[in-house]
């Protein structure tokens, strides 16, 4: 039970969860038999899926190192955020400057349950269970504007997420954000593509008859490109997420290329 009487929703153990196949890929423990045997699926055709969801979580943990060292951001809202693992935002961005404020918002109830749990110490972190397209809600909400101020820039998160949305809604997503954000503020979007339709289609089809329609589509590169129209690019610019600016050369390889994450940071002017 919430806090204000009301009953936290139940989780469905008996549909896979994206956010839980993701627990699981990163070694996590928070997943079920039913994600498990989502991801075993999977691997028969798209096999290099584990590699990529480790090297999307680096990804993630450089770019707010980046945005918040080279760039001086101390708010991200972090949408469609999974459950927590090791080395996340708020720990991230804390280490470069303690008064760092990080929202996270999922659609998972195990994602609240666990994030509120992680959190319940640490009052410059919160957890929201919502919709990540229901921006209004997002962005009038009580802890949102507790924490987060309008007035400063804000790095708006969108790592590995915009493939659970269908279209039309992942470029009115970006739009509605961008509106809300004030200038100077950060957008990170990167997503599932395939240049390969057959590879495409599979994906597609599986995850949105597992998940029971919570999916949208596996894309091309072409289209998360339109996700940036108008903001600055930061160097290295869209591409591979791999290469955006590695540690080290040592980043763990996809053993195929039959799909990958692709997109990048750019800044609203």
């Amino acid at each position: 039970m919430r806090d204000d009487g009301t009953m936290e929703p139940e989780v469905d153990v008996t549909v896979p969860s994206v956010a839980r196949m993701y627990d699981f890929y990163l070694g996590g423990k928070d997943n079920y038999a039913v994600d498990r045997a989502a991801v075993a699926e999977l691997d028969k055709v798209v096999p290099s899926t584990k590699p990529l969801a480790i090297n999307n979580r680096r990804f993630l943990q450089r770019v707010v190192r980046r945005l918040a060292e080279d760039h001086g951001v101390r708010q991200f809202l972090d949408h469609g955020s999974g459950l927590p693992t090791q080395d996340n935002v708020h720990q991230v961005a804390q280490r470069i400057d303690p008064e760092s404020r990080v929202v996270y918002v999922d659609n998972d109830p195990i994602v609240l349950a666990h994030g509120r749990a992680l959190l319940q110490e640490d009052s410059r972190t919160a957890v929201l269970q919502a919709d990540m397209r229901d921006t209004d809600l997002i962005f009038e909400h009580p802890e949102v504007e507790r924490l987060i101020d309008f007035g400063e820039p804000v790095a708006a998160l969108f790592v590995s997420v915009m493939h659970c949305i269908p279209d039309p809604d992942p470029q009115a997503l970006v739009e509605r954000v961008r509106e809300r954000l004030p200038k100077g503020s950060y957008l990170v979007i990167n997503q599932l593509v395939s240049e390969d339709k057959k590879t495409r289609d599979f994906v597609t089809d599986f995850m949105a008859e597992s998940t029971k329609g919570n999916w949208g589509r596996v894309r091309e590169a072409h289209e998360v490109e339109r996700y940036f129209e108008g903001l600055e690019l930061l160097e290295p610019g869209l591409g591979w997420i791999n290469a955006w600016r590695p540690d080290s050369d040592l980043a763990l390889r996809e053993q195929t290329d039959e799909w990958y994450e692709f997109g990048g940071v750019a800044r609203v002017p």
